[in-house]
């Protein structure tokens, strides 16, 4: 009887569909979906279907139209708005253990007395040491709403019992900037990792502070950098561009143009600016730079960044879901836009992997704009080219000499990282002790023999078989990013950068551009 009832409703709605005229394609989608769901011969999940049938039409669009359930829109939300509730420490996993590398200075666990080196063993009721239980069950775990607490049990190195903490979550901020510094007398060194909710904000405070130390030229870091909100980028560039100067406007099918300008009242519209970028830096990061360099404000190093010139519009569904959905390209000042193709989605997807196979990456010439691509800058009238990202002004290939197959399989296997970290919880005392500041370690620390040796020997008790000659081909690397890392784990984040960046080819290339005349000679104000 059920059945012959569903037919009938089934009917009564076709019929009024047809006699209203909604002979529209929702409509069909609409009917299709209530015949599966009330006639399928089994049962379905309604929410799958639906689900399924959104993901497939999104994916026949493009590659940044997409579709995240309640609980992904959660996690792609956090970093952007800058802060999730928590215990406020910094962690590594080291051999199915919680060690906490640092406390969030402030934060809740600093403040009931949690300290660098401890080893979280239980979550209220739950051992979370030596079961393999996943990273993210361990945050889901420790995170909580605001005000909630959280019972703690550690193991801390020189005492013999476990230790009980009770922890209140709160508030933890998450910043977008990784490093600040002084590379010189007057060359200030910022790193951005994305454009949040708090960017704007960190990069005004951190630049202030560099002014305040002596700083002249600024090397802007948007390496790696994937992007975020727009209206960050925009407050970016309104630090470094004159009144009314354009800084990007967008405009879609639907969607009329919007123009965005700077205001004229930035932190540093004079002086010398270099922005290093590569073909991960992304969306919000070629705005910036697009802007930057469009009006010929500073000079671009590094290589040709991703090529994302498509604006996404937040759609919120009732249950929680999200579909984030295209509506518009971005272009630059001088109206290039910047998305490369995307009509063949694999080939989208494979772009990076094709620029290094045909040579890209290492080399400048192997890269062919076609005249139509072609715009000129806005002061100098330069040559510059839209259609897949932001080529750089001064091209860097990428250094693959100190790579070798054995070293990639000890760093994929997080051998030097998991060894770096037992290694600065033994040695900490003694290095502060042994080097009078960041500045002396710097000069003065390598690793020893005995140490190249243990991680050769995890190696192999990895089943990674030894390789002389790679190892010694990769030794640079090796000591460079232990180094790094035991910095980091002493220190902070500037620090562990202040000796990355000594061998990295963007930073050497931006500080031979600002030293050798370079500079000028880029943006030497005539029209070309």
């Amino acid at each position: 009887m059920k059945k012959y009832l569903i037919i009938a409703v089934l009917s009564c709605y076709v019929f009024s569909a047809r006699a209203q005229d909604y002979n529209t394609p929702a409509n069909k989608l609409r009917l299709a979906e209530f015949a599966i769901t009330n006639l399928y011969v089994d049962k379905v999940d309604e929410n799958k279907i639906v689900e399924d049938a959104i993901v497939k039409m999104l994916s026949t669009l493009d590659p940044h139209s997409i579709y995240s359930d309640p609980e992904e829109v959660k996690k792609l939300n956090e970093p952007l708005q800058g802060n999730f509730d928590g215990i406020g420490v910094q962690f590594n996993m080291v051999e199915d253990t919680l060690l906490v590398i640092q406390p969030v200075a402030g934060g809740p666990s600093q403040k009931v007395g949690i300290q660098a080196g401890d080893r979280i063993v239980m979550v209220n009721d739950t051992v979370i040491a030596g079961v393999k239980m996943k990273t993210e069950g361990i945050m889901n775990r420790l995170r909580g709403p605001k005000g909630t607490k959280v019972n703690l049990r550690i193991l801390r190195r020189g005492e013999k019992n476990l230790l009980d903490f009770t922890v209140t979550r709160d508030r933890i901020p998450i910043y977008s900037i990784d490093a600040s510094y002084m590379v010189d007398d007057q060359t200030g060194y910022i790193r951005i990792s994305r454009f949040a909710a708090t960017t704007h904000k960190e990069f005004v405070k951190d630049l202030l502070d560099l002014q305040k130390r002596g700083m002249k030229n600024l090397i802007l870091d948007l390496q790696d950098n994937g992007g975020g909100y727009l209206s960050a980028a925009i407050d970016m560039a309104n630090e470094f561009l004159e009144s009314k100067n354009e800084i990007v406007y967008t405009k879609g099918r639907t969607q009329p143009r919007s123009d965005w300008a700077a205001q004229g009242d930035g932190l540093f519209r004079k002086g010398k600016l270099v922005v290093l970028i590569n073909e991960f830096s992304a969306s919000a990061s070629e705005i910036l730079t697009g802007a930057i360099q469009d009006w010929d404000r500073g000079i671009i190093v590094g290589r040709r960044s991703f090529g994302k010139g498509l604006v996404q519009r937040p759609i919120d569904l009732p249950d929680g879901s999200m579909i984030r959905l295209t509506v518009a390209r971005y272009y630059t000042p001088s109206g290039r836009c910047i998305q490369k193709p995307y009509e063949n989605i694999e080939k989208y997807n494979e772009d990076l992997i094709d620029r290094y196979n045909r040579g890209e990456m290492s080399n400048a010439d192997s890269i062919h704009f076609p005249d139509s691509l072609k715009y000129h800058t806005k002061q100098l009238s330069r040559v510059v080219y839209g259609g897949g990202g932001i080529m750089p002004d001064y091209f860097v290939p990428i250094d693959t000499t100190a790579y070798s197959d054995y070293y990639r399989k000890i760093a994929n296997k997080g051998i030097v990282f998991n060894y770096t970290i037992r290694y600065t919880e033994n040695n900490k005392s003694a290095i502060l002790s042994k080097y009078k500041d960041f500045k002396d370690f710097e000069k003065n620390f390598d690793i020893s023999e005995s140490d190249v040796k243990a991680i050769v020997d995890e190696a192999n008790k990895a089943g990674i078989k030894y390789d002389e000659k790679q190892l010694n081909t990769s030794m640079p690397l090796l000591k460079m990013q232990f180094k790094a890392l035991v910095a980091r784990d002493i220190w902070d984040m500037n620090e562990y950068y202040e000796i990355y960046n000594a061998d990295n080819e963007n930073m050497k290339k931006a500080l031979q551009i600002l030293s050798d005349g370079g500079y000028e000679m880029k943006l030497n104000k005539s029209k070309k």
